[in-house]
């Protein structure tokens, strides 16, 4: 049987035709000889995520991101995802939109199932959806605080620059140079003194070695001295002065009680007396005496008859006492 040659041409016009809208929606992401299933969820934020984004499931491709639309009332951005059949997914899975990559950029959604769910999806089912902040995102929250403390700190130092350049005034600026002039000179005579502390210390170093030698000299008998005292016997000393102290202390005890001849004579006020009238009654005697010795003594040489005594007219002895 022989086949015509336009029945030829429209067999191959039919597979062209075919084969464009299976190249054109291959293109887009669909596969026509492949059953899917088109689930949707709702996210605030898809920034990064892009059309034909894999749709995995522990890290398996099972799917992908078919188109978006928005919410014209909420903003909400709803994502159409195809997933093969060939995969149960119970309705309560989470579709979490996150970053595989801090480097690379972009976005895909991890499904993560709910097993214990028996109630699988269907065409037009909506899963929860969930939003994994990446490792860009984590370290923008932790600079974030960062960031704004560095941000206060530099506008305290710039508030702190002004409030100086308030103070520091052209007088205050003037005043400070004229200050740091006389530091200069101040430490430029203060150099000069220690040049000179320096050289007598040069010129007198033998000097000053030998009075270092004498001081050691004297802390060696020092020394000596010290440790002679410490092996002497103090306390036997000690206790000889407290005895002698204790006898003196009787003795002076005697004393003011009346006891003993110079306690009777210092207590006793008619022996004082007595004592005082005896003496002078001696030295009238012993003028006398003087005075007038024949009256005591006759001496004569050749026999001759002495004098006899006259008193004389002022008499110590007849004198009152």
């Amino acid at each position: 049987m022989k086949i015509s040659r336009e029945i030829k041409t429209a067999i191959l016009v039919i597979a062209s035709i075919l084969l464009f809208i299976w190249g054109y929606y291959f293109l887009k992401g669909r596969d026509l000889f492949t059953d899917y299933k088109l689930v949707y969820v709702q996210y605030d934020n898809i920034e990064g995520l892009t059309l034909s984004a894999p749709v995995t499931i522990n890290g398996f491709t099972v799917g992908k991101v078919n188109k978006f639309d928005i919410d014209k009332k909420t903003g909400r951005l709803t994502v159409e995802l195809q997933i093969k059949n060939d995969f149960p997914i119970g309705k309560s899975s989470i579709a979490e939109l996150y970053s595989p990559s801090p480097f690379l950029g972009g976005k895909q959604i991890a499904i993560l199932p709910n097993l214990q769910d028996s109630a699988l999806i269907n065409d037009g089912d909506y899963l929860r959806a969930s939003n994994k902040a990446g490792l860009t995102d984590q370290l923008a929250d932790q600079i974030k605080p960062i960031k704004e403390k560095v941000e206060k700190l530099l506008e305290n130092a710039n508030l702190m620059v002004v409030n100086l350049n308030q103070v520091f005034d052209e007088k205050t600026k003037q005043n400070l140079r004229s200050s740091i002039a006389n530091l200069n000179e101040t430490l430029a005579e203060f150099k000069g003194a220690s040049i000179k502390v320096n050289d007598m210390l040069a010129e007198n170093k033998t000097k000053i070695g030998s009075t270092i030698t004498n001081f050691d000299k004297t802390a060696a008998n020092f020394a000596k001295v010290s440790d002679t005292i410490a092996k002497a016997d103090i306390g036997k000393s000690i206790r000889k002065l407290e005895a002698t102290l204790a006898s003196v202390d009787k003795i002076m005890s005697d004393l003011n009680s009346g006891k003993g001849t110079v306690g009777k004579l210092i207590k006793d006020e008619t022996l004082y007396n007595n004592f005082a009238k005896t003496s002078k009654e001696l030295e009238l005697l012993l003028q006398d005496l003087r005075l007038n010795p024949t009256r005591y003594i006759n001496v004569s040489l050749f026999g001759k008859k002495n004098k006899p005594y006259k008193v004389p007219a002022e008499d110590p002895a007849t004198s009152k006492l």
